[in-house]
């Protein structure tokens, strides 16, 4: 209410002032023409005096008329309050009178009568008189002056309750040039004009309509695009997008498993139940299946064909994709022999382990192996294709992870490496910054290993601590240049710890004059699963002055409305859907529809794995605003 009173008090002021001012001409009118009149009608009164008197000696000085003049003169005089009265001829007093209340500074008056014969003196008191006011004049006074004030008092209220309208109409117009029109429609407020107020009203709950069904409609390209129709999970294309966007150039980026699961006899099973039966019995598959991946980061499950599933796992050991292939076929056995009676050999899953390296085409095929070698034994069973291909590091138990990750916090044997994120115009729009580990033995330790089983060890928030340490304490004093931004990637269990928060608040608040050059980065599918948890500190880091990214968008088919619920500045492509985007039309139609939704926003748009031109040609067609990539430069390890 501060813009009310303000406005208010120079209203007022401007109001009383003015008032003020007509006020004062008005009795300053006033007065004169009071001081005037009175003089005039003393005036009046001396000049018929004057007429009695010239008409009592008109006929002569007799003693007669002197005897009537003393007769009626006195009387006449009191009535005038006149103080002295002397009518004399030849200097020779003919006629005296003398009030018995003397006026020093009374008005003399001299007229020569009778054609000069007589001359005649007047004392008056003065025709105004400020000092006599009496009681009924002052209480006329204060009451006028109460009046007055009680006048202006309502006329402030008045002001105060109208300019209130106007100041709730400025602070939602200031945010909706701000850009903050959830804020804005929560402000309905008392704003006047009520039809103004209603109008701003009804446009924002049209935006934000259209806000949802931009999401809605961008939604629904993804699902159609990556989504099987019928069970809602990821299609051919989906899983084909995901393998590219685990491997490069050289192979497979981080080792895992690919399960091809198969219903070999569902197209008979179709025939004996109804559609709703048999949409029903692949919910039911689909849902254990989706509980058993709950817990594995980065899986990957979609459709390839009317029965036959593939799910993908990174980062897993060989000895746990076992146990996990297992598991999948005992749980969805268990599950849909609840729902009907299914005959022996009616689920076969076949697996195909992966390093790093590995091929991924060669990788499909060797599932497929796998999966007709459980086909061939009959009854329902899992089989995995064995090349060899054991993980050392990712076989190791946990307790020699934690063993191993408290030795290399104990140490701070991590170490940063930068990859530059560029503009448009080949400038660093910022740099990327990821950590690597070193063992005893000097090797190094990639974060897709590592980062799992941190994870599995609850030590993720004492890492990226760590690192946040390192880049604003080491990597921002050694580049010079202030304008050079440095991005930090925050984990779920990182932005959830309230000893890490508390931590990083009272850090940015102690370093402010670094805060600006921060960029943390948080994955899509953390920000839309977990909204409750993560509103509060992504406001204060946002309120601190670092930015907010989000990246792997893409990665799952979600809605993007979170983009207008969350302070975010920029998001970043996944590769998934980078990668040979200059060949797939659907990944440009995701592009393009991502862009329309964040038309208005300021948010700018950034991709992840650009390996070739042609990648980043089309990227910047599509209005991207920075690429990321081995096209531009490799990680490099800062000294």
């Amino acid at each position: 209410m501060k813009l009310t009173r303000i406005l208010t008090k120079k209203l007022t002021s401007f109001w009383l002032m003015s008032l003020a001012g007509v006020a004062f001409i008005c009795f300053l009118t006033a007065m004169v023409s009071f001081i005037q009149l009175t003089y005039a009608f003393q005036q009046h009164k001396v000049t018929e005096l004057e007429s009695l008197i010239e008409q009592q000696f008109s006929q002569g000085l007799s003693q007669q008329s002197r005897t009537e003049v003393e007769l009626w003169l006195p009387p006449l005089l009191r009535a005038y309050q006149a103080s002295d009265f002397s009518l004399s001829q030849n200097n020779q007093s003919i006629l005296e009178y003398q009030s018995s209340m003397p006026n020093e500074h009374g008005v003399s008056y001299k007229s020569v009568l009778t054609d000069g014969k007589l001359l005649m003196t007047l004392i008056m008191p003065p025709p105004f008189n400020k000092d006599d006011v009496s009681w009924n004049e002052v209480l006329v006074i204060i009451t006028g002056c109460f009046a007055v004030f009680l006048f202006v008092r309502w006329g402030f209220r008045w002001f105060a309750v109208h300019l209130s309208g106007i100041e709730d109409l400025a602070l939602r117009s200031s945010l909706i040039l701000s850009g903050e029109y959830d804020k804005a429609l929560a402000e309905k407020g008392d704003g006047k004009p009520r039809l103004i107020n209603r109008a701003l009203t009804h446009l924002l709950l049209e935006l934000d309509d259209a806000h949802k069904e931009r999401a809605r409609f961008d939604q629904f390209i993804r699902s159609n695009t990556f989504l099987d129709a019928s069970t809602g999970i990821g299609n051919r294309l989906f899983l084909k997008n995901r393998l590219d966007a685990l491997s490069n150039q050289s192979g497979m980026m981080t080792p895992g498993v690919l399960y091809l699961l198969e219903m070999e006899d569902l197209d008979s099973l179709s025939k004996e139940l109804n559609e709703y039966e048999v949409d029903e019995l692949l919910s039911q598959l689909i849902g254990t299946i989706n509980q058993i991946l709950a817990d594995k980061a980065n899986s990957i499950f979609s459709r390839r064909s009317t029965n036959q599933f593939a799910v993908v796992v990174p980062q897993i050991s060989q000895l746990e994709a076992d146990q996990l292939a297992a598991k999948l076929l005992r749980l969805s056995m268990n599950q849909l022999n609840t729902e009907v009676h299914l005959p022996d050999d009616f689920i076969h899953i076949g697996g195909a382990y992966f390093k790093v390296g590995d091929d991924k085409d060669a990788l499909v095929e060797e599932a497929e192996l796998a999966l007709r070698s459980a086909q061939f034994q009959g009854s329902s069973s899992w089989f995995m294709y064995d090349k060899g291909a054991v993980d050392g590091d990712l076989s190791k138990g946990s307790v020699r992870w934690r063993s191993f990750l408290e030795n290399v916090l104990v140490s701070k044997r991590i170490f940063l490496f930068s990859q530059p994120v560029v503009d448009s115009d080949s400038h660093a729009h910022h740099q990327e910054v990821t950590c690597r580990l070193r063992d005893t033995q000097g090797n190094l330790v990639r974060a897709t290993l590592f980062l799992p089983m941190a994870i599995k060890c609850g030590l993720t928030p004492q890492i990226e601590r760590q690192v946040i340490e390192m880049v604003m304490f080491d990597l921002l004093p050694k580049h010079k240049d202030n304008s050079l931004k440095f991005s930090i990637n925050l984990s779920l269990d990182t932005l959830v710890s309230r000893a890490f928060v508390r931590w990083l608040k009272t850090t940015l608040l102690e370093y402010r004059h670094l805060v600006p050059r921060l960029i943390f980065e948080v994955n899509e599918d953390i920000l839309v699963n977990h909204q409750a948890q993560l509103a509060e500190p992504l406001d204060m880091i946002q309120k601190m002055g670092a930015a907010i990214c989000v990246d792997g968008v893409g990665q799952q088919v979600v809605s993007t409305e979170y983009i207008h619920h969350y302070p975010i500045s920029l998001i970043k492509l996944h590769r998934s859907i980078v990668n040979h985007i200059h060949l797939r039309a659907e990944n440009q139609l995701f592009v393009r529809s991502l862009m329309g939704g964040l038309y208005r926003t300021g948010v700018q748009v950034c991709a992840e794995g650009v390996e070739v031109f042609e990648e980043w040609q089309t990227l910047q067609i599509l209005g991207v605003s920075a690429g990321q990539g081995s096209f531009f430069s490799e990680p490099i390890e800062e000294v």
